[in-house]
């Protein structure tokens, strides 16, 4: 029989795509991965409640360019199967980040062939394709920005100026290999890309249909009790810059903002508690030749 422990561990697990992941993080022995255990981006990305949150704000700062949308839109389920989709692109960025080299490679190599078939034409006509530098950019400034907010906020508020800027820098590795290029290399100027909406953002009936399904209090947390799924969810949209929170009509009060953050963090207490075999552990071991 599992122990609490084991359990929220294994749920944790389900819920990021570990569990079944075609990736092992303990081989081979020795191998850095794309970052290493002393890079900002194994510091960034090991937490999983502010992944997990940092994830589904930078979602729906995705969703508001309908082009980015009408990619997965088009070609995929996402629509009928959103857990899944959020546990690929979890299982994604866990590989890029903690991975051995060759398997982050291999990860990479995969999205970017996927890419190449997805591309057409939206309802006006614009046409889109995601091999496009510019929607490459757009994609990788919001996890990049929502990652390293998300930390701050749940995390590690004191995170110094200095190590924000080495993981912005350093996580533009992955979408450099994807194809992406323009990217900015530095926190302050990350932020300012944020600051106001770009002109091409907007929101429409595909926008609002899924962050509908989004926000249903069971797309992330199968079997959990719906106010907590819809108490993580809402934090994470308060993390949006206000011009994004508006394109949501997400409009929270000072009190409601002050108890989720309060539910948020005695969850994450939990979590952390669970987790001891994640895939940065893993990949620590196998740093230090261990696995």
């Amino acid at each position: 029989m599992l122990s609490i422990r084991q359990y929220v561990e294994n749920q944790i697990h389900i819920i990021t795509g570990l569990q079944g992941s075609p990736v092992d993080f303990t081989v081979p022995p020795g191998d850095p991965g794309l970052f290493g255990p002393q890079s900002a981006v194994w510091e960034v990305h090991a937490d999983f409640t502010s992944m997990m949150l940092g994830g589904i704000a930078a979602l729906s700062l995705q969703m508001l360019d309908p082009r980015v949308l009408a990619g997965v839109w088009d070609h995929s389920s996402f629509r009928q199967d959103m857990q899944g989709r959020l546990s690929r692109t979890a299982q994604f960025i866990s590989a890029v980040s903690y991975a051995g080299t060759e398997q982050a490679e291999q990860c990479i190599a995969l999205v970017r062939r996927v890419h190449e078939h997805v591309h057409g034409v939206l309802p006006d006509g614009t046409p889109y394709d995601a091999n496009d530098p510019e929607l490459l950019r757009w994609v990788h400034h919001t996890q990049a920005y929502c990652f390293l907010e998300s930390h701050l906020r749940w995390r590690n508020a004191k995170l110094a100026p200095e190590q924000q800027d080495r993981y912005v820098a350093q996580y533009s590795k992955v979408a450099v290999m994807l194809g992406a290029d323009g990217l900015v290399m530095d926190a302050p100027a990350l932020r300012a890309l944020f600051a106001q909406p770009a002109a091409e953002l907007r929101v429409d009936a595909r926008t609002q249909e899924v962050a509908t399904i989004l926000m249903s209090s069971h797309t992330l947390f199968k079997g959990a009790k719906a106010w907590v799924a819809r108490v993580f969810l809402l934090a994470a949209l308060d993390m949006l810059p206000q011009w994004a929170q508006t394109c949501f009509e997400h409009r929270p009060s000072a009190a409601s903002m002050w108890w989720r953050r309060r539910v948020v963090n005695s969850a994450a207490f939990v979590l952390r508690w669970a987790t001891r075999n994640g895939s940065v552990h893993r990949a620590r071991r196998r740093v230090a030749n261990l696995a």
